[in-house]
């Protein structure tokens, strides 16, 4: 089945939360390896979160799917007049390292080019999850030398990696 994305609705929330739960947390995210399942415990959003996503005018929630079932999607978020942020990309942990993610990113890179108008991408991985950061590396993502605390206090710490993308 074609894989189409497009912004995400209200409407679609509930279909899509818990494809980002299953790719983040729990043990069906240890089926792919994108998770933080090993790091973080709990859940990794809510749909009142999506729904702050979906109705801010700076912001984008992308939703892929196939057919009528959601696979995956990014946030894409206007950071400034120049930079805009990519995160909470996830793809179905059973669909994952088929192409899918990359697809997603190319939507967000084209949404936050064309449709925000921003010179440039950037992203944050937790420092620690080097195969990740190769990821994007090889998607034109460079390492900035910026380390920002994770969002969630955790004993030990984690640090989130910046990486940034010019958009041509």
């Amino acid at each position: 089945m074609p894989l189409t994305i497009r912004p995400a609705t209200r409407d679609d929330l509930p279909a899509i939360r818990p494809v980002i739960e299953r790719a983040y947390r729990g043990e069906t995210a240890r089926g792919g390896w994108t998770h933080e399942a090993d790091l973080i415990e709990g859940e990794r959003t809510s749909i009142e979160d999506l729904a702050l996503i979906v109705d801010s005018p700076d912001d984008v929630l992308l939703l892929a799917r196939e057919g009528d079932t959601p696979i995956g999607c990014v946030h894409v978020s206007k950071r400034d007049a120049d930079t805009a942020y990519l995160g909470l990309l996830c793809v179905d942990p059973a669909l994952q390292a088929g192409g899918v993610g990359k697809q997603i990113i190319a939507a967000a890179e084209a949404h936050a080019r064309d449709v925000f108008r921003t010179a440039r991408i950037e992203m944050t991985v937790i420092d620690s999850r080097r195969k990740l950061i190769e990821f994007y590396e090889r998607r034109g993502y460079a390492e900035t030398g910026e380390t920002r605390d994770f969002p969630i206090k955790l004993d030990p710490p984690l640090f989130m990696t910046v990486l940034v993308k010019p958009l041509a």
